[in-house]
């Protein structure tokens, strides 16, 4: 008699007598337990229901079997997960759990393909261009809108104060997609998309070529946060921060024509603003050679530039001599305040814009957003806008799921280790569906504390 061989079994080092042997035949179970609380957020902020808004499917509904919101829930949701790729969804579609996420009954239906899902992101340029391949559009403002209108509806009440962080961040091109420009100051080819942050808030993510000038760009996405913010509340007081690529005269003077609207930007440093605080870098040299430890002096005067700005402006300057040399810095900002001393402005303000590198920094190594794969840019801005949303069930999970414990100031990363990625034994019956975790699992009152704060929205 033949000795049947299983080639889905491993074996591993016997434990004494027994053999250890590792198959998948556990068909009804599941390794993202945490999906469920995606679903929870779902029915709460309604993300991708209001992001169907603004897409159009053209396919013959009777002949489809994965629905527009499935397809982008189950994009999303796997993002989050960390399925980067869409090639992983050949295997995860069968998870009963991302199934429930989806509000499909997982005893009946299973996810979409790869090919399915691509097809999704393979967009048309216009409604001329479906064929059986591309029959989905969308409406590139209205998701913007979209995204900025879901970030806002997490304030329970108007808030004091709305600082908005600006900057850019490169995304390297290693195929030949559409747009692609080398970038000196990256010293690669690349795109440069910008962001608009409102502390842990993505509000903005527009993707850009290496060649292109952001400031009209950064003019009008500006526009439309201020306005987005101004029609829900009126006295909430704004505060634009960005590095010296920002410091332009069109984005300066938007805020100063904005009631309440106020600007902190780098400004970058030349022959005439060195020679103004030339005295204090004097000072600082020679108490630095006195003492040996970095020394730094601030001041404040009024400045113009000589042909690009239209007004005098309020300009901090840091005098300060470290181990290499003199190092002056200096910034340009219409804040008044008593309050605002040079000092606390440039340390306390200015240099808390570094915590948005650190958000940009999650969203490309925890989000993906970087995976800009495809051969048009409108493709690509879409996968941005995903990975966007997808951040924004994160951002959810750690901002309102665990404030006031230790895991609100963790990088997603630990908390999709933790909570999201945990194995689960799905049993599926006519009038319920129960998930089981295992006794062992260390973190149960992480999951009750984060259910508890979810319920509570």
């Amino acid at each position: 008699m033949q000795t049947q061989c299983n080639e889905e079994q491993l074996l591993f080092q016997d434990l004494g007598m027994k053999k250890i042997i590792v198959d998948r035949q556990a068909e009804i179970a599941s390794s993202d337990g945490g999906l469920l609380f995606l679903r929870e957020i779902e029915h709460k902020y309604h993300v991708i229901g209001g992001l169907l808004e603004h897409f159009r499917d053209y396919r013959n509904q009777k002949y489809v079997i994965h629905s527009l919101q499935g397809l982008l829930s189950q994009r999303i949701f796997g993002m989050v997960q960390g399925y980067e790729d869409i090639n992983d969804h050949d295997q995860w579609r069968m998870d009963p759990l991302l199934m429930t996420a989806c509000d499909l009954d997982p005893a009946t239906h299973i996810g979409a393909g790869k090919s399915t899902l691509n097809r999704l992101e393979s967009l048309p340029l216009n409604r001329k261009e479906c064929n059986r391949y591309r029959k989905f559009d969308w409406r590139a403002q209205g998701i913007r809108e979209h995204l900025i209108d879901i970030s806002l509806d997490t304030f329970r009440k108007a808030p004091k104060e709305i600082i908005l962080d600006m900057d850019t961040t490169d995304f390297i091109l290693n195929g030949n997609q559409e747009g692609k420009h080398f970038s000196g100051f990256y010293d690669e080819y690349c795109y440069q998309p910008l962001y608009i942050f409102a502390g842990e808030l993505l509000l903005c993510a527009d993707l850009l070529t290496g060649d292109t000038d952001h400031t009209p760009y950064a003019l009008d996405a500006l526009k439309l946060v201020i306005e987005k913010i101004r029609n829900r509340w009126k006295k909430t007081k704004i505060i634009v921060r960005g590095d010296g690529g920002f410091c332009r005269d069109s984005i300066m003077c938007l805020c100063e024509e904005t009631p309440r609207c106020y600007y902190v930007f780098g400004l970058p440093k030349n022959s005439r603003l060195c020679k103004i605080i030339g005295a204090s870098l004097d000072r600082v040299e020679k108490q630095f050679k006195k003492e040996k430890v970095p020394q730094r002096e601030f001041s404040e005067f009024s400045y113009m530039t000589r042909k690009s700005w239209k007004c005098e402006r309020r300009v901090i300057a840091k005098a300060e001599y470290l181990e290499k040399g003199k190092n002056p810095r200096f910034i340009v900002t219409n804040l008044t305040d008593a309050c605002w001393n040079p000092q606390k402005l440039y340390e306390k303000l200015y240099c808390a814009r570094g915590n948005m590198e650190n958000r940009i920094k999650e969203q490309k190594l925890d989000m993906f957003s970087d995976r800009v794969s495809t051969h048009y840019l409108r493709s690509n801005q879409l996968r941005l806008w995903l990975t966007c949303f997808a951040y924004f069930f994160a951002m959810i999970i750690r901002q309102q799921g665990f404030c006031n414990t230790a895991l609100c100031v963790a990088t997603f990363s630990t908390i999709r280790l933790r909570i999201m990625k945990v194995a689960v034994l799905v049993r599926i019956s006519v009038r319920r569906i129960k998930i089981s975790l295992p006794k062992s699992y260390p973190y149960w009152d992480d999951w009750i504390s984060l259910h508890t704060n979810l319920e509570a929205i």
